[in-house]
């Protein structure tokens, strides 16, 4: 019999679906820096950020166990699409909700800082990420999806274009004045990486 690990996703799912619940295991592990690192980019909140990914993988569950998953083999699109679901309805939240402002207009909660990174946060963040990171924050958020989508979740065009609501095209005209615009800041700031 072959290991969980050497098993498609559709045969994970199965599994899954008929009992054998360290499937699930496998799925998360294959994919959950894709996934986080998508959700992290999108909410710029690492504790958020792992939030909102227990919250996908709970919806997921639930709905593998409840029968209304359709299994056409694209496992990788629909948790993404859930997770990006999730940020959104986030985002929403966040609107709706009053803020306190400084007298200079910025959130109460940007000027507090309560939390410090940890020595592992500092280690792992390069100098490079970060100037690329900052220099993808800058863009406008339609780029800055398709961008994220793409290189971190490395998710098609395709599949871009069905999470955002878009057409092919405008997912890769969006990508690529997403990266005229990357190159021009680095030019412009004189960045190399």
């Amino acid at each position: 019999m072959k290991s969980l690990a050497n098993l498609s996703d559709q045969q994970l799912v199965r599994q899954f679906i008929d009992g054998e619940s360290n499937s699930l295991s496998v799925l998360i592990e294959r994919y959950k820096d894709k996934i986080f690192t998508s959700i992290y980019l999108l909410v710029k909140d690492k504790y958020l950020a792992e939030d909102i990914f227990q919250d996908a993988f709970i919806r997921i569950i639930d709905t593998l166990k409840s029968g209304k998953y359709t299994d056409e083999g694209k496992f990788l699109p629909w948790a993404m699409r859930i997770a990006h679901n999730l940020c959104v309805d986030h985002f929403r939240k966040v609107k709706r909700s009053p803020s306190i402002k400084t007298g200079d207009d910025r959130d109460i909660f940007e000027v507090l800082n309560f939390s410090e990174a940890s020595a592992e946060d500092k280690m792992m963040a390069s100098q490079s990420h970060d100037r690329v990171r900052k220099m993808i924050d800058l863009l406008p958020e339609d780029q800055r999806e398709v961008i994220i989508m793409r290189h971190y979740a490395d998710l098609s065009f395709k599949e871009i274009a069905a999470l955002t609501n878009c057409s092919i095209n405008t997912a890769l005209g969006r990508m690529r004045y997403g990266l005229i615009n990357l190159r021009k800041m680095m030019t412009e700031k004189q960045i190399a990486l």
